[in-house]
């Protein structure tokens, strides 16, 4: 009898320190978490941005960059509004290990208002599974000969069940041809997660291609370029640039 009492009280005591271990483990996963945002932080200026254009939004029209074209440059802007994470951005929820790959238009509206335009002409895709995103094959304007894409995403309700990509894109679209400014569809909310929500914005990438001309996975910032000299504004997070974002010629 004691020695299967102790038998068992051995068995506990290891179970105990497995889970001591386990929360160990968790709070170091957490305070790296955590320095990673505060160093983040210190790396970006967009989270102060962001928090004025969501919290004070009767006062929003000093934010926001219109798309007119900037002189030289080939890319037209695909939506009106702030723009508020930058190319290379850490803050959150990205992290100076998981960059922002692209940009992120805040358009002032109502989801399915705010239009999406292409930023330049190419050939259109939307793969048959895509609710919310559409993307564009372009012979590169700054590299003539090589082969790029823009991708544009969160034309969706939040719950998904609404596309704002425009009806003239369907799920399945394959290589459509499109002129600069040709409206892809409208600002949403959607994010893959309904209990993750982000607020009305589109993302845009400058997409590198794979050595047999498809695209590469845009959410990895190594197969993405600086949106920056395409659009001729300052749209990397290095140096921490003021909004709004205003042509580089203008400064």
């Amino acid at each position: 009898m004691l020695k299967r009492f102790l038998i068992r009280l051995w068995r506990l005591a290891w179970w105990q320190k497995g889970i001591l271990a386990g929360l160990g483990a968790l709070a170091v996963v957490a305070a790296g978490y955590v320095a990673l945002k505060l160093y983040g932080n210190t790396q970006s200026n967009s989270g102060v941005y962001i928090g004025e254009w969501f919290n004070n939004r009767g006062d929003r029209a000093h934010l926001i960059t219109t798309r007119e074209q900037c002189p030289g440059a080939p890319f037209l802007l695909p939506s009106e509004g702030f723009i508020g994470l930058l190319w290379r951005d850490p803050d959150g929820p990205y992290t100076v290990l998981h960059r922002h790959s692209g940009i992120d238009i805040f358009g002032d509206g109502d989801p399915g208002e705010v239009p999406v335009y292409a930023v330049y002409e190419g050939t259109l895709t939307r793969l048959p599974e895509w609710k919310s995103t559409v993307i564009i094959r372009h012979d590169d304007p700054l590299h003539p000969g090589d082969t790029i894409w823009t991708y544009y995403t969160h034309m969706a309700s939040e719950d998904g069940k609404t596309s704002f990509v425009d009806d003239a894109f369907p799920p399945g679209t394959s290589e459509v041809w499109v002129e600069q400014g040709t409206l892809l569809g409208h600002q949403g909310e959607y994010a893959g997660d309904a209990l993750a929500p982000v607020g009305l914005h589109v993302h845009l990438s400058i997409v590198k291609s794979e050595p047999d001309g498809s695209f590469m996975n845009e959410a990895d910032i190594n197969n993405t370029l600086d949106p920056s000299p395409y659009f001729g504004l300052h749209l990397s997070i290095d140096g921490k640039p003021d909004r709004p974002i205003r042509c580089v010629a203008e400064h």
